[in-house]
């Protein structure tokens, strides 16, 4: 047992990669409208319905021409053409607009700068080769190609590629389904006046948009006493969803009661990670349902659900979580941490001080993990790896913008 009561502590890397084991993908798919697709994850690779282009398209202005009639033309000897309005013929153009069908009969296209009208005649002053100017069907995308593997999380310009390519619907795997199950006697609900001793209920709130926001179906249930046979009742009754979420009640103290539950319904697999803050995180399964037990302070509780329930949620829908968006800083002061815990620090970012240097990097708290203002006004966290006794100041670090 460490100095925190843990039995035992897991490292980061090790909690996720066991969680893991228990997140395979759900299996259920839908059929969604490709233009009510995005942010959806397929369930099957899509191949294209038709050729884009699905004709040979004119890639400039100016007119469709057999090839070989314009050999020889040049400033000095301009080649002679019938102007025509429908098929190319020997001896005979048909204007085009850039994107238009190259009209039967033609096989390059002459910029129209290189021509001249001439008593209704076409004087063609430069000489084009076949295909020279024409987009030929298939170009972008050939009829069949593999456009999109499953496992795919759909962006919005991969919603215009298969909606160009005929697949106006596609076969996307279910949004994995969230219970999310505040806990604490200290919790009041939304609305009402918090009295000595009391809060209002914040977690829920916040991990049940964080659900939504990374691809998940939540549903938030009202808050739980600590009463065993409630919480025993509150988690049994949501293990027909992919994953249960509790919020508060995870260490070791005398109301933290959340994991004697799951290893009464269950088995809880780890219980106290090595991560800062957050450290009274873990999770369990109780009827093949993993259940994330989160801690109640509100920024243990976020970051620990960015770092175990955003990739849940990613495998059970068949994917892997995406990477964080980042920005280069220098830091401004040194940030503290402890070695052999991984540790989240929350920066705010300055402006560029010339297009030479990185903009500047200020700590706003290490510790602090019921201090919910500190992450409204980061913007992101610098993650401190666990061999490290901190980062000295003027050093280059990685803000991580996790939201």
């Amino acid at each position: 047992m460490d100095d925190t009561g843990f039995e035992a502590v897991t490292q980061l890397a090790d909690a996720r990669a066991q969680l893991r084991e228990y997140c395979s993908p759900h299996g259920r798919t839908e059929r969604r409208p490709t233009g009510e697709a995005l942010g959806r994850v397929l369930a099957t690779g899509v191949e294209a319905g038709r050729a884009v282009p699905h004709y040979d398209r004119a890639a400039m202005d100016g007119y469709a021409v057999r090839a070989e009639d314009t050999f020889g033309a040049s400033d000095r000897s301009p080649v002679r053409l019938e102007a025509g309005e429908d098929a190319v013929t020997p001896g005979r153009a048909v204007a085009v607009h850039t994107g238009s069908a190259v009209p039967e009969g033609g096989d390059a296209v002459v910029m129209v700068e290189y021509t001249e009208q001439q008593d209704g005649d076409l004087l063609v002053y430069d000489a084009v080769a076949g295909g020279e100017n024409v987009a030929p069907a298939g170009e972008d995308v050939e009829a069949g190609q593999h456009l999109l593997d499953a496992g795919h999380r759909l962006r919005a310009s991969d919603l215009a590629l298969l909606r160009a390519t005929g697949r106006d619907a596609v076969t996307v795997a279910q949004r994995p389904r969230v219970s999310v199950i505040p806990t604490g006697e200290e919790l009041v609900a939304p609305g009402e006046e918090p009295g000595p001793g009391e809060i209002v209920e914040t977690n829920g709130l916040v991990v049940s948009s964080l659900v939504e926001q990374w691809g998940g179906e939540v549903t938030t249930r009202d808050i739980v006493t600590d009463d065993e046979e409630r919480l025993r009742s509150a988690v049994s009754a949501d293990t027909d969803h992919d994953v249960v979420v509790t919020n508060g009640g995870s260490s070791v103290g005398d109301r933290d009661l959340i994991p004697d539950v799951v290893a009464d319904l269950g088995e809880v697999v780890v219980h106290g990670v090595a991560i800062k803050p957050g450290h009274p995180v873990g999770f369990g399964v109780v009827d093949e349902t993993p259940v994330l037990m989160l801690p109640g302070y509100p920024v243990s509780c976020l970051v620990n659900a960015v770092q175990f329930l955003r990739p849940a949620i990613a495998w059970l829908a068949g994917t892997e979580p995406s990477e964080h968006p980042t920005t280069q800083a220098r830091l401004t002061a040194k940030l503290r941490s402890s070695p052999g815990e991984r540790t989240f620090a929350r920066v705010r970012v300055g402006e560029v001080e010339d297009e030479e240097s990185l903009p500047p990097c200020e700590p706003v708290r290490v510790s602090g993990a019921g201090v919910m203002s500190s992450v409204t006004l980061a913007d992101g966290w610098v993650v401190v790896p666990e061999p490290r006794e901190g980062i000295a100041a003027g050093e280059t670090v990685t803000v991580q913008r996790w939201e």
